[in-house]
């Protein structure tokens, strides 16, 4: 069979523990046998990012912004027992967050809907996508314990040394005090990949905060929103016959209870950290989650919205049978190569991710599935395969 050519490479980032591990087998079993694959390699395994002194990342990351299209395993984000455990000279920080910084992205994830594994909310029919902050807030913190009686302000100095006062609390005991922060820029640059994302994808866009209570910091996020819209997005979005609006985060989650799904929520750091994670579970499994860093000058980053799996790593080390389930990264690729077609006017290869997904859901709805899907699905008597045959098994519908 003649393979499908790329003109243009993709950034391949590799990972760690079992993701790593399904990653060589899509690559041999989904990919190359009909693509003849242009990737840019970096290994963002644990131990190259150390050996490297992260370097890599920062690499992969500018990688990225030169050809425009990335795919990355999951990777780990060391704690201090992952520090001993791969002898590490310090606690590296969180890749994804090196590289949302260095693209200033927006990360958007949605579930991937399959027949036989329903939403535990019964009027979900269609996927909802949360679009989250991913810089400031309660992640850049500053934070202080209050040891007992005293005063807490926050003070503005200004270049010319003019300091601007706001009082905190007067504390008559003991407490705990947090400061946080965000820029105009950064918000600026979540508002242009949220509607611009909302274009490619034609959907829906809402955007939910709490400026009623925090009048200056939420309603900023509001106010900027709003302007950006009106003045770059609003002709578009009533062309391509969608429509975006603002509410109250309290609503938001009202609205989305019952709602049908088929849009995208935006949301402030926090609020999509915890929402995405309501989302995935609600839909069924953080392992059906797909997730693309989008950045407001056009440059994609593709992967699974889990991690790394680590638990039937250590199976797999000891030599034990896994049935890890491999969705989410297979459509990481998938997503990825779309995209570099879409690019690079390659309709093959568009056609081919396209391919890909259908066989990837039609192995699960003919009750084929790993068995976190198996102890979920509604899918009479599933087989329940082990990690390279679900893989195999997709391979042959790809090739039928």
């Amino acid at each position: 069979m003649e393979k499908i050519t790329m003109q243009t490479p993709i950034v391949e980032m590799d990972g760690d523990e079992m993701t790593r591990v399904l990653w060589k087998m899509i690559k041999e079993e989904l990919l190359l046998p009909f693509i003849d694959l242009k990737t840019e390699y970096y290994d963002l395994g644990l131990p190259n990012r150390d050996a490297t002194d992260d370097k890599v990342t920062r690499d992969a990351a500018e990688a990225t912004k030169k050809y425009g299209v990335a795919v990355k395993c999951a990777t780990i984000t060391p704690n201090a027992a992952r520090v001993k455990e791969y002898g590490l000279k310090e606690m590296w920080k969180s890749p994804n967050g090196t590289i949302r910084a260095i693209l200033d992205g927006t990360v958007f994830r949605a579930p991937i809907i399959v027949k036989g594994i329903e939403p535990y909310v019964k009027t979900w029919k269609k996927p909802i996508t949360i679009a989250r902050h991913a810089y400031g807030d309660v992640y850049r913190a500053a934070e202080m314990k209050i040891p007992g009686p005293g005063t807490c302000e926050l003070v503005y100095t200004d270049e010319n040394g003019v300091e601007t006062r706001e009082l905190i609390h007067e504390f008559k005991g003991p407490g705990v005090l947090q400061g946080m922060h965000n820029l105009n820029r950064s918000i600026e640059s979540f508002a242009h990949c949220c509607f611009t994302y909302a274009l490619d994808t034609k959907q829906d866009l809402w955007f939910a905060a709490k400026d009623t209570i925090s009048k200056k910091y939420d309603h900023t996020f509001k106010d900027i929103f709003q302007e950006i819209y009106e003045r770059d997005y609003k002709a578009r979005f009533e062309t391509a016959g969608i429509t975006y609006f603002y509410t109250l985060i309290d609503d938001a989650v009202a609205r989305v209870i019952k709602s049908e799904g088929g849009y995208i929520w935006a949301c402030k750091n926090y609020d999509g950290d915890v929402m995405s994670d309501m989302v995935a579970t609600a839909f069924g499994s953080l392992a059906m989650m797909t997730s693309v860093l989008v950045s407001p000058d056009g440059n994609y980053e593709y992967e699974a919205a889990h991690g790394t799996v680590q638990r039937h790593y250590y199976k797999y080390l000891e030599g034990e049978s896994t049935s890890t389930n491999s969705v989410a990264t297979i459509f990481a690729w998938s997503g990825a190569l779309r995209k570099r077609g879409e690019m690079d006017g390659n309709k093959a290869l568009m056609a081919f991710a396209d391919k890909l997904e259908k066989a990837t859901i039609a192995t699960i709805e003919s009750g084929i599935m790993t068995k976190d899907l198996a102890l979920m699905t509604t899918i009479p008597n599933p087989h329940v395969a082990e990690s390279g045959e679900f893989i195999k098994e997709i391979r042959g519908r790809l090739e039928a």
